[in-house]
């Protein structure tokens, strides 16, 4: 029974880690697809900077809720674990 809790400790660690990982990865890739984005609509039509600016700081804060989404999640799995609390 100890090298099966075992088990699912090391591999919810493994979990916790891939979902953070992947979620900053995302959050990095979209944010800056979008400032490069953002700055390529500036220099092509220079008054339309503010409107913009406006969008993109809204999108950008949305992106990382769902970065902080995985992170919540993350630390569910490592501090209250689920699947721990079954076997108990």
């Amino acid at each position: 029974m100890q090298a099966f809790i075992a088990n699912i400790q090391g591999l919810t660690a493994i979990a916790i880690g891939i979902i953070i990982g992947l979620g900053a990865i995302g959050a990095c890739l979209g944010i800056a697809l979008m400032g490069g984005k953002y700055i390529e609509a500036c220099a092509r039509q220079p008054e339309l900077m503010n409107p913009l600016q406006t969008k993109m700081f809204l999108l950008a804060g949305l992106i990382d809720a769902a970065f902080l989404i995985g992170v919540g999640v993350a630390m569910l799995f490592a501090f209250a674990n689920p699947l721990l609390s079954r076997l108990a």
